[in-house]
């Protein structure tokens, strides 16, 4: 871990202490390593759809609309709960036939951050497309795209909306179409940001915001227990696939669709840890059910296996810095300071 050393009448003098800059009140000068995690200050976009507050407006409706499950009881709120930091609390998502999927539901938290690969096994390609298997999936909501568009046009409101949302004349005539609403669904998924959490105003400077459990959580996660490596950056996640020794069962995640790579085999995408201590059950299939039981697999290692990946070992932790690294986990939840887990619908707005 990089260590920034400080100097000057107006800074806190530091002294050399087994290998680190220690400033005179014993605190580690780790502000290198924080500026790896301060927030951004606006929302991505992608060109070819374009943030427009109309559209998003639109989006928000159509997620909460039941119209858009062929039995008309299903929303996409209905396992991307607002209330839940937009996801569910079930270790596997629900089916509509009363079944249970392959994984648990993943949080929308940051998803206008996501690289292009979504899902647990990275299947969708664009968070445009990421709707359209749960809309028309027949063990979601079953939906017929033919007949999604037939129930929105016949709605004189939801076309006035697509009108406004989308003025570009539609080829048939029709505004309402299954592009349009992937869009528009898409434009409302980027605005759900998490708020600032402790850790972030640490970032910014204020020493009292976390406690010193929190910070010495923080060095383990970026030193001995090598948490970073995979949970980079603001979002905590470097959006790629890793085998972190839990799949078993035939479990085989982004190997689905490389089967002759023995390192993506059992691998699956790594999530944001943005209020991971609110999000429980963890792992892609909902398998664990606290945070302690987390930090121990890690902590053990997982399955040793040629696909697991070479950042996972033995970290053999002590009961002090197992829970150290809860304590820094706790302190990314936000504290609902700024409201609502999502922007408001305007003129694109800068990030708390």
């Amino acid at each position: 871990m990089a260590w920034k050393f400080v100097g000057g009448a107006a800074a806190l003098l530091t002294i050399l202490l087994g290998g680190l800059a220690v400033a005179t009140n014993g605190e580690p000068d780790r502000s290198v390593a924080l500026a790896d995690y301060r927030r951004p200050t606006t929302i991505p976009f992608p060109e070819d759809n374009a943030y427009q507050a109309a559209k998003a407006e639109l989006g928000r409706s159509l997620f909460f609309e039941p119209i858009l499950s062929r039995d008309g009881e299903r929303t996409c709120a209905t396992c991307h709960i607002p209330g839940q930091d937009w996801t569910d609390s079930n270790p596997r998502a629900r089916r509509s036939d009363g079944g249970v999927m392959d994984f648990r539901t993943p949080t929308l938290l940051n998803v206008a951050w996501t690289d292009t690969i979504y899902g647990w096994d990275g299947k969708f390609i664009g968070l445009e497309t990421v709707a359209r298997t749960p809309l028309t999936a027949p063990g979601n909501m079953n939906m017929p795209p033919e007949e999604m568009v037939r129930r929105l046009s016949a709605d004189p409101k939801y076309v006035a909306a697509f009108k406004t949302a989308f003025p570009e004349p539609a080829p048939d005539g029709n505004p309402v179409t299954e592009a349009r609403i992937e869009q528009a669904l898409a434009t409302f998924q980027r605005l759900i940001v998490s708020g600032r959490a402790p850790f972030d105003r640490w970032v910014e400077g204020d020493a009292r915001a976390v406690d010193a459990s929190a910070k010495r959580g923080f060095d383990l996660f970026n030193g001995k227990a090598n948490c970073a490596a995979c949970h980079s950056g603001w979002n905590f996640t470097d959006g790629s696939f890793h085998d972190v020794g839990v799949a078993k069962d035939g479990a085989i995640g982004r190997g689905r669709f490389f089967p002759t790579s023995t390192a993506l085999r059992h691998a699956f995408k790594t999530p944001t840890l943005r209020n991971v201590a609110r999000r429980p059950p963890y792992m892609h299939n909902g398998s664990l059910a606290t945070l302690s039981e987390v930090v121990d697999l890690y902590d053990r290692g997982g399955i040793d296996r040629p696909s697991r990946s070479r950042d996972i070992r033995p970290l053999h932790l002590s009961a002090r810095e197992k829970a150290d690294l809860i304590a820094f986990m706790e302190s990314l939840n936000d504290d609902g300071a700024d409201g609502p887990a999502y922007r408001p619908i305007g003129p694109v707005p800068p990030l708390p």
